[in-house]
């Protein structure tokens, strides 16, 4: 069976991967690094590795079904099952370890509708989710951290810890929104019933939602890969496409 979609044909690429083809060759460039003390065993892949990174990207990006994608690719449904499962997680978001002494992070987290109900559950969105807590650079707007998927309904302010996102920045300065109070992040000054917030703190309030306004975007280009508006992947799923997103993001952020 012969493919439609080859990373061999760079029009193929942006559409596919959000990525152009330069910024595809910089993660072909680390994945081959990343592969290269693994010992090769078993059956070979019908496809070149590319043709293999561009697949999972493809169902990152487009979240087709895997009857529907298959075929474009020249592989049968169980082979690009098996692609995804085990490539997918080799192309996820390394959390950086270290942060300088000036850097300053923004939180804030977000749903990601899951079809596995095992790791979901029904959320302010009415449907069945998983929360995620994103951590990016307030500088730079590049994705740093990911927590660990927590079902739908956990409050930010608990999926702070409970994701490790918490232990992960330290002492780092994070800024957030009202939902997380009492967390020890920077959050909005809050106003107490009956009077006016001074000047001073409306102030930094509106600078304070300029800057956080960051993270959302960086959720909103991230979304642009429609497997976070709709995943049909089971248990550690999830988790694997938005690591994986968030590497592609910066991928595509930074050029």
């Amino acid at each position: 069976m012969t493919g439609v979609i080859t990373a061999s044909e760079p029009s193929w690429i942006a559409p596919f991967t959000g990525l152009s083809p330069r910024c595809f060759g910089k993660l072909m460039t680390a994945v081959r690094r990343e592969f290269k003390d693994e010992s090769r065993r078993g059956r070979p892949w019908g496809l070149s590795l590319e043709d293999r990174v561009l697949l999972v990207t493809a169902y990152w990006r487009t979240n087709l079904t895997l009857r529907q994608l298959a075929p474009l690719f020249g592989v049968s449904k169980s082979a690009a099952d098996r692609i995804i499962d085990r490539l997918g997680p080799k192309l996820a978001l390394q959390p950086r370890k270290r942060f300088s002494t000036d850097a300053v992070l923004i939180v804030d987290g977000t749903l990601v509708p899951t079809r596995d109900r095992s790791v979901a559950e029904q959320s302010k969105n009415y449907r069945y989710s998983t929360a995620h807590q994103v951590v990016i650079d307030a500088d730079t707007r590049l994705v740093v951290l990911v927590g660990q998927p927590l079902p739908g309904n956990r409050h930010d302010s608990r999926g702070w810890k409970d994701s490790g996102v918490k232990e992960a920045v330290g002492t780092t300065t994070t800024i957030a929104d009202g939902g997380y109070q009492g967390t020890g992040l920077v959050i909005p000054h809050r106003r107490t019933k009956g009077e006016e917030l001074p000047a001073w703190k409306e102030e930094h309030n509106r600078s304070h939602k300029q800057v956080r306004a960051r993270v959302e975007h960086a959720f909103a280009r991230m979304k642009g890969w429609k497997i976070l508006r709709d995943c049909r992947l089971r248990g550690d799923g999830v988790h694997h496409a938005i690591l994986g997103i968030a590497r592609l993001h910066n991928l595509a952020l930074a050029g």
